[in-house]
């Protein structure tokens, strides 16, 4: 039976630093890729982050938005907010099935290797004028896993950019390992983990500006954020974590992931199959 996506805990922070995690950046030995060139994976490695990347044609891309927009008034329609759709992959078959899209799968292939496991899918939904930003943190500060060879993809599935609150990233912060941070509880933030005075860090912040349909590929260990979305515009994007099938994971997290490419050998991964609806 497939696990419930809302019966996996979430470990505390106190509960994460008390993991034997190795913490530190695995760079991508690729040199012949299958879809990136290998300037692509060169600057995953320098700077941590590579884009654009087209997944979805504009009639797909119109598709994902309308079933999302159902989505979002249903959860919406019971008391939950617009960040709130996560492990989507365990609950819509829509959303097992776009996590598996050979487009975005064989791009993260050329980065983690042949044996890849899907364990995350979260929207991330700035309404118009929602006030919320997203501060400066590091993906693998809240998960359980280890090492830390998780990618990210961001999947638009509304055009972004700086005037609606798109993502930011900070170049070569992933080089740091994990960054020292603090814990926040300011109103106006969807987080609750922040890292200060995170330039210090990196080069200049760098805008991802994509078209719904396009994807942004980082790693788990790179600074980003990002600013409330003060247009008259909705930002939404799918967050996708896609892991080495070698990755270990503790807190139940091994039921979230499914095989998208390869095989797991230790049968380490739950690999549940596909919602039923």
């Amino acid at each position: 039976m497939n696990a419930r996506a809302d019966e996996i805990p979430t470990p505390t922070t106190a509960q994460l630093a008390s993991l034997d995690r190795e913490m530190r950046f695995c760079p991508t030995e690729n040199r012949a890729p299958s879809v990136l060139s290998r300037q692509q994976v060169d600057q995953y490695n320098e700077l941590g982050y590579v884009l654009p990347f087209r997944a979805l044609e504009t009639a797909e891309a119109n598709e994902l938005r309308a079933y999302f927009d159902g989505l979002l008034a249903a959860f919406i329609e019971l008391g939950r907010t617009s960040y709130s759709i996560n492990t989507a992959h365990l609950r819509f078959a829509r959303i097992y099935e776009l996590v598996q899209h050979p487009r975005i799968v064989s791009a993260v292939a050329d980065l983690l290797g042949e044996n890849v496991v899907c364990w995350g899918s979260h929207f991330f939904c700035k309404l118009p004028h929602d006030g919320k930003r997203v501060p400066w943190h590091q993906d693998s500060t809240y998960w359980p896993l280890t090492p830390t060879k998780t990618v990210t993809v961001w999947l638009a599935i509304d055009d972004t950019d700086r005037e609606n609150g798109a993502m930011r990233f900070i170049p070569r912060s992933h080089l740091h390992g994990l960054i020292d941070y603090d814990e926040t509880s300011e109103a106006d933030t969807v987080l609750d983990l922040a890292v200060r005075d995170a330039e210090q860090y990196g080069d200049e912040p760098v805008d991802v500006c994509l078209r719904a349909g396009d994807f942004s590929m980082h790693s788990d260990l790179l600074l980003h954020g990002s600013d409330a979305n003060a247009s008259d515009r909705r930002r939404c994007g799918l967050t996708i974590r896609y892991a080495s099938a070698d990755v270990t994971t503790w807190y139940g997290w091994h039921q979230k992931g499914i095989v998208v490419r390869g095989k797991d050998d230790r049968g380490h991964w739950s690999n549940p199959s596909q919602p039923d609806h």
